[in-house]
């Protein structure tokens, strides 16, 4: 009788591995992907407060372009402090202000704010075509004029399970879709900071 039980108690056992050996699987999947997720909306929301922290610097002319003041900046300086926004979850490689490779930023002025570009910019209209940075420029406004600031950030989904629902975009040397891209925009008329 006592062999029974504990031949019994071995079964049981036995039960519970193999019901943990086929749930930690797609456990650990789910998991990986709630994280990734997490991750991906937490730069997006990122991202929005840099956009509009760097927008702000520049309606206000605590950053100029060309004006050949001591606020001016290059465009290499400006990335820069775009990336210092962006820094706590590591977004920008060591090279990214010199060379972008995840991080698009376009900084122009319009003379009105119909003439701003709506869309996305596009390679084609593919579903997941990649993104046309040809036209992208450092050129913001002085005084009272209308800009507009666009950044662009590839997030490159990790896991196989999201990638399918999450991505949007194709890089030109990737068979599949493999990034997130993050949009963020700011329309804006410079305030009359030379009085």
């Amino acid at each position: 009788r006592l062999r029974l039980l504990n031949l019994s108690r071995r079964d049981r056992e036995g039960a519970a591995a193999l019901e943990f050996a086929i749930l930690a699987v797609p456990f650990m999947l789910l998991m990986f992907a709630t994280f990734e997720t997490f991750f991906a909306f937490a730069g997006e929301q990122l991202m929005a407060n840099a956009v509009e922290t760097m927008a702000r610097k520049i309606r206000t002319g605590e950053v100029t372009f060309g004006q050949g003041k001591s606020t001016d900046v290059t465009e290499a300086e400006f990335r820069q402090m775009f990336c210092d926004e962006i820094a706590i979850l590591g977004m920008c490689s060591a090279t990214e202000a010199t060379t972008p490779e995840k991080l698009y930023l376009d900084v122009r002025q319009f003379s009105s704010f119909a003439d701003m570009p709506r869309e996305v910019p596009k390679v084609s209209t593919a579903q997941y075509a990649d993104l046309d940075t040809s036209d992208f420029a450092f050129s913001p406004g002085g005084p009272n004029s209308k800009n507009m600031l666009r950044a662009y950030y590839r997030w490159q989904i990790m896991t196989d399970l999201m990638r399918p629902y999450i991505t949007n975009i194709r890089p030109a040397n990737k068979p599949v879709p493999t990034d997130f891209l993050i949009v963020q925009t700011a329309a804006f008329e410079n305030e009359d900071y030379d009085d």
